[in-house]
């Protein structure tokens, strides 16, 4: 079984021809409102591929929070929302999902994204009572031949993040990173880990750009890569540094969710029982498909 821990957004994309300048209207040529994030988005994913799997997200309370949970659970994706109390303001109106305002450049695909994550949103607790019946169906170490339980997270809600992967280690459960970017405690949640695939973006603190997969892996992951949009993918396994070749695409349509869609099927074929190696090799061909549609599921069925 695989469990995604992190954020869950409600997505409005709106593809332009061109990004507006200051003071500009521009007229979108298309839309579409979808949940998005990339705990929910490597779920969906995963699901795609047929591997059992479990998000463990705080959505929130509200008409949108049951929008985005309906949507959620459609894909096949078994949902636990962990929102607390803590999801009303101040006047006692219910307060959903974060928002992400998507504009996707027609012709090449591009994305600018703006979003409130998880800041001030539903609160995630990392208690007892969140951790409780996560776990579930999950034995200690490896589970029906060469299947394997896996965690992976976003680092979003870290004090949830923090308690699952603890319990994770505990019961033997390998637990992976999405290292989109550096938050408060990635450190903490790094040395947890036992794999992280960064993102091209991803900086540690006064760290050197050219190192960061020997600085990530001196935190404790005995695995780290780094995805580099269409250039080979950087490997560091033990000691072993390596790339992975981008497989050519065709015309690429939009980038939303790539990064959501490779964590997701690495993760997804880790727990198949590959290597990791051979899961993100699959997990790269599978997100390079992914950017020739529109959105982070457009390429589901297809």
């Amino acid at each position: 079984m695989l469990i995604c821990c992190g954020l869950t957004t409600l997505d409005i994309t709106q593809v332009v021809h061109a990004l507006p300048g200051p003071d500009e209207k521009v007229v979108a040529t298309s839309q579409r409102a979808t949940f998005g994030g990339p705990a929910a988005n490597a779920a969906a994913t995963a699901a795609a591929l047929g591997v059992p799997v479990r998000l463990v997200t705080a959505i929130g309370a509200g008409m949108l929070a049951e929008v985005v949970r309906a949507d959620v659970v459609a894909t096949g994706v078994e949902l636990i929302d962990v929102t607390t109390g803590g999801s009303a303001v101040p006047d006692g109106e219910a307060r959903g999902p974060a928002v992400s305002t998507v504009l996707v450049t027609a012709g090449t695909g591009e994305r600018a994204v703006v979003s409130t994550n998880a800041t001030g949103r539903p609160v995630a607790a990392g208690g007892e009572r969140a951790v409780s019946g996560v776990f579930d169906l999950v034995r200690p170490g490896c589970v029906g031949g060469r299947e394997r339980d896996v965690l992976l997270l976003d680092g979003h809600h870290p004090r949830l993040a923090h308690a699952l992967a603890v319990r994770a280690r505990e019961l033997g459960v390998l637990v992976a990173l999405d290292g989109g970017s550096w938050k408060d405690g990635t450190a903490e949640l790094i040395a947890l880990c036992d794999a992280v695939v960064l993102s091209q973006d991803f900086r540690m603190p006064g760290g050197d750009v050219g190192r960061v997969l020997e600085d990530v892996a001196a935190l404790g992951p005995g695995f780290v890569a780094r995805s580099r949009g269409g250039a080979p993918v950087e490997v560091l396994d033990g000691v072993v540094r390596s790339y992975l070749p981008v497989p050519p695409t065709g015309a690429v349509v939009d980038t939303l969710g790539a990064g959501d869609v490779l964590h997701g099927a690495f993760a997804a074929e880790v727990s198949r029982g590959r290597s990791w190696v051979s899961a993100l090799r699959e997990a790269v061909a599978v997100a390079s498909r992914s950017v020739t549609y529109e959105g982070a599921r457009g390429w589901i069925g297809r």
